[in-house]
């Protein structure tokens, strides 16, 4: 090889370098960002004592949630499960596509945000909420979700809390499981992401029993027909398409 070839290479070896550099950090300076933008959400809201006042059956965190709402009115929720990073406004949008990659600012963002599946009815009520999220290596969003692979911890978080405008409610767990996106050939699969209500108590006890049969450990509660649900699904690398869920009910006041 001449000297001029030896040069061309060496200036390109450069110019890759240089953008594998500026990749990186794109990459850190975005995830630095997403992990900021997301830690402390609520400190900057602050909530009038007349507001408190004019609504006295409403929480502090339903309060604080209509004063978010007023900046993006696709926040549709809280979400918070203690000793973890899970503590995040839920957004809904018009597809399952675009939370995916923005945060609730509607600011472009490579962790996205929680958001409800499209096709549930958070005003007039759904049998099952389903709550998509990333996980990420910085630790947020549905990152701490894969916690509940460890039978200990579960058992010392069996309780999950989601707040609406309507009502600050607690989930208690029924079921984690390992599953994936399946192939639409696939028959006899158990497509946790389809169900939004049931038909009918034979439909809903279905896929209460689905759940708990593909539990990864045994969990004593259950759900009977009525009782409202909540699915928390994210990413699982040790299959292809996979995903990692939890499957919780909603307890009744005082419970």
């Amino acid at each position: 090889m001449n000297k001029k070839y030896k040069k061309i290479v060496l200036i390109l070896l450069i110019i890759i370098v240089l953008l594998g550099l500026t990749y990186v950090g794109i990459c850190i300076y975005y995830n630095f960002k997403d992990k900021n933008d997301n830690k402390n959400i609520l400190e900057n809201i602050e909530v009038k004592e007349t507001e408190k006042e004019k609504k006295p059956e409403k929480t502090q965190r339903m309060l604080e949630l209509e004063e978010l709402k007023k900046e993006n009115n696709d926040i549709i929720g809280w979400l918070e499960i203690e000793d973890t990073n899970i503590n995040y406004p839920v957004l809904q949008g018009s597809d399952n596509d675009y939370y995916i990659d923005h945060n609730y600012k509607k600011e472009w963002s490579a962790a996205g945000s929680l958001f409800l599946d499209k096709d549930f009815d958070i005003e007039n009520g759904s049998d099952n909420y389903l709550i998509y999220g990333h996980r990420n290596k910085t630790g947020i969003m549905f990152e701490d979700l894969i916690k509940y692979a460890k039978e200990d911890f579960y058992k010392t978080h069996t309780r999950i809390k989601f707040t609406t405008l309507n009502e600050d409610s607690e989930y208690v767990i029924i079921s984690i499981f390992y599953s994936r996106v399946y192939y639409k050939n696939e028959t006899n699969v158990f497509r946790y992401y389809n169900f939004v209500n049931a038909q009918n108590e034979s439909d809903y006890n279905n896929y209460v029993s689905n759940a708990k049969k593909n539990s990864i450990y045994k969990i004593d509660e259950s759900a009977t027909y009525g009782e409202q649900l909540l699915t928390l699904s994210t990413c699982e690398y040790s299959q292809n398409n996979g995903r990692f869920v939890v499957v919780a009910k909603k307890l009744a006041n005082n419970q």
